[in-house]
């Protein structure tokens, strides 16, 4: 994964920078994760159109551990914000590839990489995610930082159990894949 204005980026950068996230889309769960760049391991979902996928949390503002209540509070107001604005939403989780470290988040269509950021930001947070068919990135809340990068995806309950590679996809759900895409 490759990093713009490094000078700028928060203090857990390299967390965020391998960080994975869950997206639950109906009945399915899929895990997305960095890889190198120019990497595209699986298929997009179809239900995001081709569009940016945002994934932001407002758990732990400002990169500190906070209370249970005090997370569940800020994400409901989130979640309040993002229906206030009708975006397509699903709900997410983001943390380390391990599992010992989860986020509660929502996945959004529908906003800029500038919204999403302006968004992350008023809910205290350090970066917010940007997935696209092409790309995984970064981005950071309060400066231009970002970090770029492939991505890979899997059906997430296989993935925790260890089972998934990265085309063992969920059955019975569509997705976008790279002869969809023109690619």
């Amino acid at each position: 994964m490759h990093s713009s204005d490094a000078a700028g980026t928060p203090l857990n950068w390299d967390l965020y920078r391998t960080a994975v996230v869950d997206i639950r889309f109906g009945d399915r769960t899929l895990r997305v994760g960095p890889r190198p760049s120019g990497t595209v391991e699986g298929c997009f979902p179809a239900p995001a159109h081709g569009a940016t996928i945002h994934v932001i949390t407002a758990w732990n503002p400002l990169g500190r551990t906070a209370p249970a209540d005090a997370n569940a509070r800020a994400q409901r107001l989130l979640l309040d914000d993002v229906r206030r604005q009708r975006l397509t939403w699903w709900p997410a989780q983001g943390g380390d590839v391990r599992g010992s470290h989860r986020e509660e988040s929502v996945a959004v269509v529908g906003l800029s990489d500038t919204a999403a950021r302006d968004l992350g930001r008023r809910f205290g947070q350090d970066a917010v995610f940007a997935w696209t068919p092409r790309d995984w990135r970064v981005l950071a809340c309060a400066t231009g930082a970002v970090a770029a990068g492939g991505w890979a995806v899997s059906g997430a309950d296989h993935a925790r159990a260890g089972l998934a590679g990265p085309h063992e996809l969920p059955r019975g759900f569509t997705y976008v894949c790279e002869d969809e895409r023109g690619m």
